[in-house]
C-alpha cells in the first residue's frame, strides 16, 4: 500500500482517500477563511473610524481590531517560514517545526477570541434596529 494513499472502510464507494490533496484542499480552504475574516476585520475597522467618537466603544474596537488584523498578519509570515524555512522530513527541522506550529496554533485561538470580544461589541446591526423601531414608534414605517 502507498504512503499517500488512505484505505478507510469505504465499502464499494470509490477510490481511496488520497492523504496529499486532502491537506492541499484543507489547506486552500483554511486560507481562504483567513483572507475572508482578514477582510471583515478591515471593514470593521473602516465602519469604526468612519463613525470616530460617536461609537461607544471607539478605543476598544480600534485597539481590538488593529490586534487582530496584526495577529493575522504574523500568522501568515509563520505559515510562509513553516513552508519554507523547515524541512519535517529532516529530523533536526521537527523540533522546530513543531514548536513554530504550536506557536501559530495559539496565535490562532488568540485571533478568534479576540474576534468574539469584538462581534460582541460591533454597534452596527443594534444601531440599525434601534432607527427601525424609533421609526416604528413615530409612526413613519414604510
Amino acid at each position: 500500500m502507498s504512503t499517500a494513499a488512505i484505505t478507510p472502510e469505504m465499502g464499494n464507494r470509490g477510490k481511496p482517500l488520497d492523504a496529499n490533496s486532502y491537506a492541499t484542499k484543507k489547506t486552500i480552504a483554511q486560507g481562504m477563511l483567513d483572507i475572508a475574516l482578514l477582510t471583515a476585520n478591515a471593514s470593521q475597522l473602516k465602519y469604526v473610524l468612519q463613525i470616530g467618537h460617536q461609537h461607544e466603544f471607539y478605543t476598544l474596537m480600534l485597539w481590538l481590531i488593529s490586534v487582530s488584523i496584526v495577529l493575522q498578519a504574523c500568522q501568515g509570515v509563520l505559515y510562509v517560514m513553516l513552508g519554507s524555512v523547515f524541512n519535517i522530513n529532516k529530523t533536526k527541522d521537527q523540533g522546530g517545526a513543531n514548536l513554530w506550529n504550536n506557536v501559530v496554533f495559539a496565535m490562532g485561538i488568540i485571533t478568534t477570541i479576540v474576534n468574539i470580544i469584538i462581534s460582541a461589541f460591533d454597534m452596527r446591526e443594534t444601531e440599525k434596529m434601534g432607527s427601525n423601531i424609533t421609526m416604528i414608534l413615530s409612526g413613519n414605517s414604510q
